[in-house]
């Protein structure tokens, strides 16, 4: 069966059924509201913590006895499950196609649909597609390759873009419902055809799709894509409140404070990795101490990922700073800025699109200081990029590349961890993050995949056993470098 998430009689803030078997059953406006609130919990939330520690952010925090699973990379088909969630926010989006024809909330249910499956892709590779979200009539679904899957979900973003462009004036405009865009189905073609981008990007290591890509992304290039301008970011009215789970934006709730200020669970477990804050300091990065907590001292106190010695006496590690924990009632992000605006970069390097990737290589790292709140971050952002080291190369397209890839990296810290992620296993980029210094962690390189959740080989164990043995250090996804 594929995967069901645990139920419970206790609801959590806004949440639709958990179980991709029995979808939703509300009004069109309650199932988006609820559905964009749980797809913002899913990637701003814990699933993708252990992202965090292997690409150089968090470092498990010394306080605390050995995560080996984690620092020695010794996980199993026990950890890091995001394929139940996934799936259950599939069939919200599944729900709200069957409760209305509405062409924008078709649309927007298409759109973000194709979010949760290119997540799916990027962490598992093979997932069941075609044949997946029908309820009990097909409990055992087939796996499709995420090489066929992202070619569909290509289709899909067209099917969504044309609904939305086609609309009479009379459609039904979702309004307040839609707590990512206010109804605003123009950011929502912009949305649609950034993920595109990122869709088509993402492939651009199969030459023998280039082609085809470069001739899709020329069709709807005219609609333009996330800027500067805006962020796809949601918010259904986060409150610092504990009860129902907790109505704190949901990167809070993972990393930020309970009601009262008490440390939350991976507030407590984590803190500042020292690759980071290397990287920060040495470029005289003001995001430094945006991104991390400095103490009384003015210190950033952090440590090598898989270090086992305590942190100096009477000190402890820095958690996330201000820059990234805003406050309990934050917007919860789905796409910034910066990371639209370096996509963008490097499809104007790759030659997907026109333009000037010199440009959008600057206008992404001032998005990325405004995001983290720098003081005058325009003028700081000059600065910064003025720097030998970090301006963009005159020169040579792998070099431009990884100046991208890099700058993208340091711009997604906190709300990007699976997007840095993947973008280090398609470019290499970038090409320093060391391994766990964990004592009897010997991995060949860094992890290349997590396994297929435990379930799943319970309930669908035919379909999950044809995928093969999965290597956590070997097995690629299809894009993978």
């Amino acid at each position: 069966m594929l995967a069901i998430a645990e139920s419970s009689c206790k609801k959590n803030f806004l949440e639709l059924s958990t179980n991709p078997n029995q979808p939703s059953v509300a009004t069109p406006q309650l199932i988006l509201t609820g559905a964009l609130k749980t797809s913002a919990g899913i990637i701003n939330g814990t699933g993708y913590t252990q992202y965090g520690n292997w690409m150089g952010y968090l470092s498990w925090s010394t306080s605390y006895q050995p995560n080996v699973a984690l620092e020695q990379y010794t996980f199993t088909t026990a950890d890091y499950n995001v394929f139940t969630p996934l799936y259950a926010n599939i069939s919200n989006y599944s729900a709200l196609t069957s409760s209305t024809t509405e062409p924008y909330f078709q649309a927007i249910a298409k759109i973000m649909t194709v979010y949760d499956y290119q997540q799916l892709v990027d962490n598992y590779n093979n997932v069941p597609y075609f044949n997946a979200i029908q309820a009990t009539s097909n409990l055992t679904p087939t796996y499709d390759s995420g090489s066929a899957i992202y070619d569909d979900l290509l289709k899909q973003l067209d099917a969504s873009i044309s609904l939305i462009q086609k609309a009479s004036s009379s459609a039904l405009n979702p309004g307040t419902s839609d707590v990512m865009f206010q109804g605003n189905m123009t950011k929502w073609l912009k949305f649609a055809n950034t993920l595109k981008l990122r869709l088509a990007i993402r492939q651009s290591n199969i030459s023998s799709k280039t082609s085809a890509l470069k001739t899709a992304i020329a069709a709807t290039s005219s609609i333009g894509y996330i800027d500067a301008t805006f962020h796809a970011a949601v918010n259904p009215g986060y409150l610092s409140v504990d009860a129902n789970g907790g109505q704190q934006s949901p990167f809070w709730i993972s990393y930020g404070y309970t009601q009262s200020g008490t440390g939350q669970t991976n507030n407590l477990q984590y803190q500042a990795n020292s690759y980071a804050v290397s990287f920060y300091s040495n470029d005289n990065d003001p995001r430094l101490t945006l991104a991390y907590q400095a103490n009384a001292s003015g210190n950033i106190v952090a440590t090598p990922f898989g270090a086992t010695s305590t942190t100096p006496a009477g000190q402890t590690g820095s958690k996330f700073g201000p820059g990234l924990l805003k406050s309990p009632t934050m917007d919860a992000i789905i796409m910034n800025s910066s990371e639209a605006l370096f996509l963008q970069a490097e499809a104007v390097n790759a030659g997907y699109i026109s333009g000037d990737a010199a440009t959008l290589y600057k206008a992404g790292i001032t998005a990325s200081f405004t995001e983290f709140g720098v003081t005058n971050a325009s003028a700081a952002a000059a600065t910064y990029y003025a720097q030998s080291a970090i301006a963009y190369p005159t020169t040579g397209a792998a070099a431009q590349e990884k100046a991208i890839i890099v700058q993208k990296w340091a711009a997604l810290n906190g709300y990007g961890f699976l997007e840095a992620y993947n973008e280090y296993r398609r470019t290499g980029y970038p090409d320093n993050i060391p391994l766990s210094v964990y004592p009897g962690a010997n991995a060949p390189n860094q992890v290349t995949r997590i396994l297929y959740p435990a379930i799943e080989y319970q309930t669908n164990a035919a379909n999950v056993a044809a995928q093969g043995n999965i290597d956590r250090f070997t097995s690629k996804i299809f894009w993978a470098k």
